[in-house]
């Protein structure tokens, strides 16, 4: 059976099944409920019921106290509707409704997708989750001091593991670290989320993801978000690289244009060699945008890459008219040694 669920202050609402809990539904629905551990200990994602009945599931005391049950609270992660619901909470629109947290991550996988790309699957402790908005990065803690930062490549609803994707950088210290010493199992400190790159969720323009080289990480993981949401906004994917290895998903996102009529994808290599045996778009990235797209003044542009890429779309594309403000960039730079 579902039930409906409404918040305040906000007036947003969204159906919920009878054996899924507050927080599964609203995520699904797109709604970003603040939470930390999903399994009832931490508390982070306590609402008060203003209205209904719920089934409160597994919360532990010390998360909702018998006073907290008392006075009409409950925990989203845990609770399930057993009636329509009115919910007192703050929902979480921007990266600042976000808190920061700093934990230990297990490296469960290490897969080489090409020469020098390694996607990495971050498995996080059973009792903590990560909160973050699709776009956003993490900092990886060096013991030493310091930090480097990466986007993290899944949409928030896969929020057990991160998904991080390393090129290699010659000279690069942690990255050199992941290629060449880096072990399954190993336990790493990341602190985040941080970030401003993600969906404007608020518009209904059309969107041209434009993502150089691993820059494709938080474009995937947006992309990952909207078709889970079912976002239907048309979306054209522009993905850029030297030569064939560069695009190192190459099936991901043919997939998600074959099986979703409102994305488009266009790969562009700007160095093709003969041995790619490549028969697709030549040239640089953004202007593979332009050559498509005479007039972008109706669209998002959401560019992900090298700052010189970023650079220049966005002065090109305001050229052809896109507003200042719907330009929104992730700009990749590497530290030295």
């Amino acid at each position: 059976m579902s039930y409906q669920v409404t918040l305040q202050p906000s007036g947003h609402g969204f159906t919920a099944e009878g054996d899924e809990t507050l927080l599964e539904a609203a995520l699904d629905a797109g709604i970003h409920l603040p939470y930390g551990c999903r399994n009832g200990a931490c508390g982070a994602c306590k609402t008060k019921i203003v209205a209904g009945e719920v089934d409160h599931g597994a919360a532990l005391d010390h998360a909702l106290t018998p006073e907290d049950r008392a006075q009409g609270y409950a925990l989203a992660c845990c609770a399930k509707a057993r009636s329509d619901v009115t919910l007192e909470c703050r929902e979480a629109a921007a990266e600042t409704d976000i808190p920061v947290r700093m934990m230990p991550v297990r490296v469960d996988k290490l897969d080489r997708v090409a020469f020098d790309v390694v996607v990495m699957k971050l498995k996080l402790p059973a009792s903590e989750r990560l909160q973050f908005l699709a776009g956003q990065y993490v900092h990886f803690l060096l013991k030493e001091g310091g930090h480097r930062s990466f986007s993290i490549a899944n949409a928030p609803q896969e929020d057990a593991f991160l998904e991080i994707h390393v090129r290699l950088v010659p000279g690069g210290k942690f990255t050199e670290y992941v290629f060449g010493a880096m072990k399954e199992k190993e336990i790493l400190r990341i602190e985040g989320p941080y970030g401003s790159f993600h969906l404007d969720e608020f518009s209904d323009r059309p969107v041209i993801f434009v993502a150089g080289g691993t820059g494709f990480a938080p474009v995937k993981a947006i992309v990952e978000y909207t078709i889970h949401n079912r976002i239907q906004r048309p979306m054209h994917i522009y993905w850029g690289a030297r030569d064939r290895q560069g695009l190192y998903l190459p099936n991901l996102p043919q997939r998600w244009a074959a099986e979703h009529p409102h994305i488009q994808y266009v790969p562009v290599l700007s160095e093709a060699a003969e041995k790619d045996d490549w028969h697709g778009r030549r040239g640089l990235v953004h202007e593979a945008v332009m050559e498509d797209h005479a007039d972008l003044s109706g669209f998002q542009v959401y560019a992900c890459g090298a700052p010189a890429m970023i650079d220049a779309a966005r002065r090109d594309f305001a050229a052809r008219g896109l507003p200042e403000d719907q330009f929104f960039s992730d700009a990749f730079t590497y530290a030295p040694r």
